[in-house]
């Protein structure tokens, strides 16, 4: 069952692109955002001067996407004063530390090294962390609270408006049938749908952020003139960056995919424009087009 949390976020200034404190109620934990040109300002928050994590976002020079630096520190308003000089690319600070004093360095070095293992599994940012740094060993309880850390962290990230640590699909396994997200604080049913057009198959789930295209779905080698120029420009940015990969002949995907629409992922996959709503099926052999009209409010 889903459980529900209450987070207040105070605006420093009165404005959303100032200096946010976000917190979840009943929770040690706290997150700071600012903007790069108000580091001088956050001297005056006692809440930087703790141990804690930070996330630098920016844009990535060679691809123009949306990137991420994830780092640690003792003392975190310091050593964002050094990313000053050092990295150029970022324009906003996400730092979390304690309201209390329970954090200790191996404690910030264990969330980095999850940190970014879990950014770089998502792989919805490019992430510029060169390395990943190693796992450092706590006691059992030690791990089991900056697991929970972590959780309640990339709730606030989120909420802040980066969902870097965001993987596009929870699922153990995806046949045509309910598929269970294994996290218990986030369990939901989601269901999976499949589009079959010639010889071709892909597989798909479909969240409240669009529809993810699942590793290993099939895509077609040849595309129509009449397929509009923003899907094309799309279909080659999948294949540059290896999201769509030429393997023994065919193409298909490497990993999964989070589509806006089931249409545009099915434009993709099939090389020409197609109305998704119709053309994914559950094993009920239902669209998602019915599925909506069930659902549909009298």
């Amino acid at each position: 069952m889903s459980i529900g949390r209450t987070i207040r976020i105070y605006l420093d200034d009165g404005s959303i692109t100032g200096i946010r404190h976000a917190e979840i109620v009943n929770w040690t934990g706290q997150a700071i955002s600012a903007p790069r040109t108000q580091l001088k300002a956050l001297a005056g928050w006692p809440e930087s001067n703790k141990p804690g994590v930070y996330f630098l976002f920016g844009i990535d020079d060679d691809s123009g996407s949306q990137a991420v630096y994830i780092g640690e520190a003792e003392n975190v308003l310091e050593r964002l004063g050094q990313h000053l000089t050092g990295k150029d690319f970022w324009n906003e600070v996400v730092f979390f530390t304690s309201k209390d004093e329970n954090l200790t360095k191996s404690h910030v070095k264990y969330l980095e090294s999850r940190l970014v293992e879990q950014a770089r599994a998502a792989n919805r940012y490019v992430l510029l962390n060169g390395n990943s740094p190693q796992l450092p060993s706590l006691p059992r309880g030690d791990r089991d609270s900056m697991e929970e850390f972590i959780g309640n962290l990339r709730t606030l990230l989120g909420v802040i408006g980066h969902k870097a640590l965001e993987p596009v699909a929870r699922h153990e396994k995806v046949k045509q049938e309910q598929v269970v997200i294994p996290n218990p604080a986030e369990e939901t049913t989601v269901q999976a749908f499949t589009l079959n057009h010639k010889k071709l198959k892909a597989n798909a789930i479909v969240n409240n952020e669009g529809i993810v295209v699942l590793q290993g779905s099939e895509v077609s080698s040849e595309t129509v003139n009449s397929l509009p120029e923003g899907y094309k420009k799309l279909r080659q940015q999948l294949q540059d960056n290896g999201t769509i990969a030429n393997i023994s002949g065919r193409l298909i995907f490497t990993r999964d995919h989070l589509f806006t629409s089931p249409t545009q992922a099915a434009a993709i996959i099939v090389g020409y424009s197609i109305n998704g709503r119709t053309c994914w099926f559950d094993k009920q052999d239902r669209s998602i087009k019915d599925l909506e009209e069930q659902t549909a409010p009298d």
